[in-house]
């Protein structure tokens, strides 16, 4: 009998039956119900180390990048910030179609051997004589292009299991996605006690410090998930009932394996889930760009409070999500996927419109010219650059408040803190939900037929989405204010909530849109 651990880990949502019940043995045997699930819990590492490759050098990439070359200023941080999600938009569809007609193991494989071979670049970008600036540009491209293989883990994870266990699979990877992001900065903060100066391997030429330790950990964890891919990793494939489907990416055929049944995919209902995933994703990566300049423009907080302020939040926040994605798993089994879809949209929307400033009682107005202390002018860079300046390069941090160039910080209420805090925390409930369950509905509309492609497709929306967001936050807010921003963005949830309605009822599984089940 499988473990309890598995049964738990499996929770399904169609009927009772267990491993180790009769009618599940006829389905598949022990020996097969382990492996699988060995290989999943695999690629739930591999998704976490994904993302802690993003955010374990996120709040320290701009006094390094300051300290390798005086030449890069905010708008070139903007674009290595972006970098990363532009490398996993490229990546993803090749990555997905890849795993599509060879042994998902290759693509694998290759992209965390990109992803440890740019973070090696990443530790040496201090060693040409000039360029510097560009060399990162490149390294933590090449970490986003390796992280494409989000696309090759959804996709398996998606054929490796049953329609009874697709939900708690998803949850689980956004979970372990989730505690990546969190724990990323953890790390961070731990190097920092290292110091700038660190140690130096002159062999090598090698500066082991609070920048380079972090990469050099995330080269050495994907050297480990490399090893564990080639030793526990084996091809599975089920269809919707949990029988094993034959198809290119098996490693060995059996004579029990059953060919994937045929049928057409729903195209719209492919087009519109990436539009809602891409929506989902686009609200709150602006959520999280806005939040540092508009706390200091609302409450007068320092870059010093704002850092560790909006990070206890932040954080508070990646937390919350961990444990909505945990609940999802339940509340899906009595009201479906759909309905908490729907139900999160609505929560993000409630979010969005108590942001909107309301009184009479306005932000305190900074008078004086404080160049990137607060709310930037135009770039993308310079709004993300408060997270990294660093208050020991001016003691005298110098006027706080909304800046005059502002001209909407005149006449716009201030938004009051219960305002933001009861915000955060219902954007911080509708977001996992949404994401969790875009991801569920999408591979299960998908069916049992290989999913690369799709799923690259999908990952790639999500980067764009990554990418778009903040840049349009930077935008509106800046010129118009918080009222006019987050009005804009409760209009694009309506409408979010309008595609969900008309296509609603084709959000449903390929196995039940073909007769196969019943839902």
């Amino acid at each position: 009998m499988a473990s309890l651990e598995a049964k738990a880990e499996q929770e399904p949502l169609l009927s009772d039956s267990l491993p180790g019940s009769r009618e599940w043995d006829i389905i598949e045997t022990e020996e097969h119900y382990k492996s699988r699930w060995r290989s999943i819990r695999i690629l739930y590492l591999t998704m976490f180390l994904s993302s802690v490759g993003f955010s374990i050098v996120i709040m320290s990439i701009w006094p390094y990048l300051q300290k390798i070359d005086q030449t890069a200023d905010a708008s070139f941080l903007g674009w290595v910030i972006a970098s990363f999600s532009l490398g996993q938009m490229v990546a993803s569809p090749i990555f997905g179609l890849w795993s599509n007609y060879r042994p998902r193991k290759e693509p694998l494989i290759v992209s965390t051997l990109i992803s440890v071979g740019a973070n090696c670049l990443y530790a040496y970008v201090h060693v040409p004589a000039s360029h510097n600036k560009y060399y990162m540009l490149v390294a933590r491209g090449l970490v986003g292009f390796g992280a494409g293989n989000v696309a090759v883990i959804r996709s398996y994870i998606a054929g490796a299991t049953s329609l009874q266990e697709r939900t708690s699979s998803m949850a689980n990877t956004s979970a372990c996605q989730a505690l990546g992001f969190i724990l990323g900065p953890v790390f961070q903060t731990c190097f920092a006690l290292i110091g700038e100066k660190g140690v130096t391997w002159d062999t090598i030429k090698l500066q082991i410090n609070m920048y380079t330790a972090p990469v050099l950990l995330g080269a050495f964890l994907g050297i480990l998930n490399i090893i564990l891919i080639l030793t526990i990793l084996r091809e599975h494939r089920v269809d919707d009932s949990g029988r094993q489907c034959k198809n290119v990416n098996f490693e060995e055929a059996s004579t029990d394996e059953i060919q994937a049944p045929q049928g057409n995919i729903d195209q719209v209902a492919v087009v519109a889930s990436n539009v809602l995933f891409f929506v989902i994703l686009f609200i709150f990566a602006l959520f999280e760009t806005i939040v540092t300049p508009l706390t200091m423009d609302m409450y007068a907080w320092t870059r010093e409070q704002a850092v560790l302020y909006d990070g206890i939040i932040l954080a508070a926040l990646g937390v919350e999500a961990v444990i909505i994605f945990m609940g999802v798993k339940l509340l899906s089994k009595k009201i479906g996927e759909r309905a908490i879809l729907l139900g999160g949209l609505i929560v993000v929307w409630v979010g969005f419109f108590i942001l909107l400033p309301w009184g009479n009682q306005f932000p305190k107005i900074q008078w004086e010219d404080l160049h990137n202390n607060s709310i930037p002018n135009t770039t993308f860079g310079e709004i993300i650059i408060t997270l990294w300046k660093s208050p020991r390069e001016d003691h005298n941090e110098g006027p706080t408040g909304c800046p005059i160039e502002q001209a909407w910080c005149l006449y716009t209420p201030m938004i009051y803190l219960a305002q933001f805090l009861t915000s955060a925390v219902l954007i911080g409930i509708g977001y996992p939900s949404c994401n969790v369950m875009s991801y569920t509905l999408y591979s299960k509309i998908l069916g049992p037929k290989p999913q690369g492609v799709y799923m690259g497709w999908l990952t790639a929306s999500g980067s764009a989405a990554r990418i778009l967001g903040p840049v349009f936050i930077s935008q509106v807010y800046t010129s118009w204010g918080p009222r006019w921003a987050f009005s804009l963005v409760c209009g694009m949830v309506v409408l979010t909530i309008t595609l969900l309605g008309v296509v609603y009822k084709r959000l449903i599984a390929y196995s039940i849109r073909h007769g196969r089940s019943q839902e």
